[in-house]
């Protein structure tokens, strides 16, 4: 299965946080970092060396309005699904929410069922959209596109749709390999006809497009019975 993906939560409670980190993670689909203030926020999304795939991000914070710093990460260009938590459920805070940027907004007190339904959807919403990009070694992955871009060489890599999704798949895997018949049945779902090497053909493709020596693979790589995605080799 997919590795954990991550999330922010942003609030000031300290409880709070420590209660919804928990409960995300304990079925292992998300692992979460905390921020208790706005700039702390704004630092951890910005950096180029953390990635989260979500924000639960609440309106009340120490140092500023959340919907603010909602604002200035869309200006950084972050596309992440935001759902905003707090205690201001009028109608006209709801409109300020997402028209500073959310993508939801729940009300506190909230249930944790409904926070996880709504965060999952949000997330099949943005990994299906124009937005979602991965960066993979040297390359920017945008799904939708099936396209890799290559920036400091300009260079665009078409990909056909089973090989972008064999990518995000193992990209979601979080660095973990998949076996072989599980990566398998995700891309091209329980269909007998299909064998494994229709995938090892599929590898093989791949790996003519993204590695520099596809006989020394350093991005996609034969582990553990099936395939490894290495998102940052080492140089």
């Amino acid at each position: 299965m997919p590795g954990p993906r991550p999330v922010l939560i942003v609030d000031d409670d300290e409880a709070l946080r420590g209660t919804l980190a928990e409960q995300l993670a304990i079925d292992q689909e998300f692992h979460t970092a905390e921020a208790g203030t706005a700039a702390e926020a704004e630092a951890m999304l910005t950096a180029a060396d953390r990635r989260f795939d979500a924000v639960l991000l609440d309106i009340g914070l120490p140092d500023g309005d959340g919907r603010e710093l909602c604002t200035r990460l869309r200006r950084h260009g972050l596309r992440m699904p935001v759902i905003m938590l707090t205690g201001a459920d009028a109608e006209a805070d709801v409109v300020r929410g997402l028209d500073a940027g959310a993508n939801d907004y729940i009300a506190k007190p909230f249930r944790l069922n409904e926070l996880l339904a709504r965060l999952r959807a949000q997330l099949r919403v943005f990994d299906n959209s124009e937005d979602a990009v991965f960066t993979i070694g040297p390359y920017v992955f945008r799904p939708s596109a099936k396209m890799l871009l290559e920036q400091a060489r300009n260079r665009k890599i078409r990909l056909t749709e089973k090989e972008a999704a064999i990518l995000k798949y193992l990209y979601r895997a979080g660095g973990r390999p998949v076996p072989r018949q599980i990566l398998l049945n995700e891309v091209w779902g329980y269909n007998s006809a299909v064998t494994t090497h229709t995938l090892e053909t599929h590898i093989y493709r791949l790996r003519q497009k993204v590695e520099p020596d596809p006989t020394a693979a350093r991005l996609l790589l034969t582990e553990g019975g099936g395939y490894r995605l290495d998102p940052t080799p080492a140089e």
